[in-house]
């Protein structure tokens, strides 16, 4: 199928052919033949072409916890893929080489990655890898397509976006993995080149409109006090649930930043603090004992994990098997 040349939404065209984009935070102005921030918003002649549209970095068939996911479809697969760039800058990123730089891209219509995603039985579409939301364009016209087809659509995000163009995806969005990087807008501005306000934001907007779970890097000496993670906990309990589910993920050392890996005493007590405001709670990126889900009224074993091997064994539809309370998760089967 013959690649496309898409015009880009959200945007105003000012004096002297320059335009100003208004799909994230950045609203970056942008001259003839310039780029945003995110590299793939391009103005040509006054109009701003969304340049990266289905021009895809990679496509596989990864499984749901791998996002991660672990209360949406546990055991599932699910067809992944994404663009080459990204509105933020952070100096930890552990997918520069695609998310920073230009790389090899293949260009994949709507209806192809659709019909890829029904001849491998995935469950769905999730953008993914860099920073999908600068796919606007392409996420909309694909995840329209999706639902249409009885499949799910799912972000993994660093959540940085305007209000009106979340709104117009939100619709057609089953779940969200959104990066919340630490609840400190100077460490958004010096480490990510952003601010914290716009991700709170676009939580609070998705929290009733789909599946929602968040990670948090823990780096050392940057956003791993006691004092932080307990804000972040407890935030998250206070404005989205003290049923969502939040990942703390060990950080090595990767692109420009040096600090060593996180040590493991401190993923402890990560972990330790936002179990006091939440419910569920799981370490990533480091094996020290299975990440089962058990049931947090009754202890039941709801979901064995081995890394990404998952058994679903304690549910039925969303509610524990054992005391019939609703867990929250989206579980395409009963009990097994």
């Amino acid at each position: 199928m013959a690649e496309k040349r898409i015009e880009a939404r959200f945007y105003e065209k000012l004096d002297d052919m320059v335009v100003r984009c208004n799909l994230c935070p950045h609203e970056c102005t942008i001259k003839p033949n310039g780029v945003g921030i995110c590299r793939v918003r391009r103005n040509e002649g006054g109009v701003l072409i969304s340049s990266g549209y289905g021009r895809t970095i990679s496509m596989s068939m990864d499984p749901m916890e791998k996002k991660p996911l672990y209360h949406f479809y546990p055991g599932s697969f699910i067809l992944s893929v994404g663009v080459n760039g990204c509105n933020l800058s952070c100096d930890f990123c552990q997918n520069w080489e695609c998310s920073q730089r230009s790389c090899p891209t293949r260009y994949i219509s709507p209806e192809q990655l659709i019909e890829v995603a029904v001849e491998n039985n995935s469950i769905g579409v999730c953008f993914t890898y860099t920073e999908p939301l600068i796919w606007h364009e392409y996420i909309y016209d694909t995840s329209v397509m999706a639902r249409e087809r009885g499949l799910v659509s799912v972000l993994v995000t660093n959540g940085y976006i305007n209000e009106e163009p979340l709104t117009e995806l939100l619709p057609y969005i089953d779940a969200m993995n959104v990066d919340l990087k630490a609840m400190n807008d100077e460490f958004y501005v010096k480490r990510c080149g952003g601010h914290l306000d716009p991700v709170l934001r676009t939580l609070k907007i998705a929290k009733d409109k789909c599946h929602i779970e968040i990670t948090n890097l823990i780096i050392p000496s940057a956003n791993d006090s006691p004092e932080q993670i307990e804000e972040l906990a407890k935030w998250i309990s206070e404005e989205m649930g003290e049923d969502t589910v939040l990942h703390i993920s060990r950080f090595f050392p990767h692109y420009k930043a040096k600090e060593p890996e996180t040590p493991v005493e401190t993923l402890e007590m990560a972990y330790n603090i936002a179990k006091k405001y939440l419910k569920y709670v799981y370490l990533g990126n480091i094996f020290l004992s299975p990440s089962h889900t058990v049931c947090p009224v009754c202890g039941n074993s709801l979901i064995e994990r081995w890394g990404y091997n998952t058994r679903v064994k304690g549910l039925n539809g969303s509610k524990c098997s054992n005391c019939n309370y609703d867990t929250g998760i989206i579980n395409k089967g009963g009990a097994l």
